[in-house]
């Protein structure tokens, strides 16, 4: 008797030959201490955090809209140790999925393939997300504090 999920292994090239594909591979085999797993895997993360977070600045919004009290809310608890820590996320997941980018972009123009530079990237990526970070809130603090 034939597994059913066979079928969905099976393809043929475009001359016609039968040939088997790949499973995909699941979290288990990665090394999330090798640079290449561990950058790629945080980008999806932080896009979905980065994501996320839009449901913060949309209920900022409705309450800003809404009225003084709604706002107030809002606001407290933005000020509050939850929703700083929630901020502080917020903006390492928006910077980190921006350089993270920027870098898959670069990739996208047929660069920076080759071992030592896809490490140096992921280095560059993983120190200019927390020096942005940090000075987006040193920024922050010093004008809006």
């Amino acid at each position: 008797m034939s597994d059913p999920r066979e079928a969905g292994m099976v393809g043929r090239r475009t001359d016609g030959k039968v040939v088997r594909r790949p499973l995909s591979p699941h979290l288990q085999v990665y090394d999330m201490m090798q640079m290449t797993s561990f950058v790629s895997i945080m980008h999806r993360i932080t896009g979905t955090a980065w994501a996320g977070g839009t449901l913060l600045l949309a209920w900022w919004l409705m309450a800003a809209a809404t009225g003084e009290v709604a706002f107030a809310r809002v606001q407290w608890f933005m000020s509050s140790w939850l929703g700083l820590l929630m901020l502080f996320g917020l903006t390492l997941a928006a910077w980190y999925h921006t350089l993270a980018g920027l870098r898959h972009l670069v990739w996208d123009a047929g660069f920076g393939f080759d071992i030592p530079t896809v490490y140096k990237t992921g280095r560059a990526v993983l120190i200019g997300t927390g020096v942005l970070t940090v000075l987006t809130w040193l920024l922050a603090i010093v004008f809006w504090g």
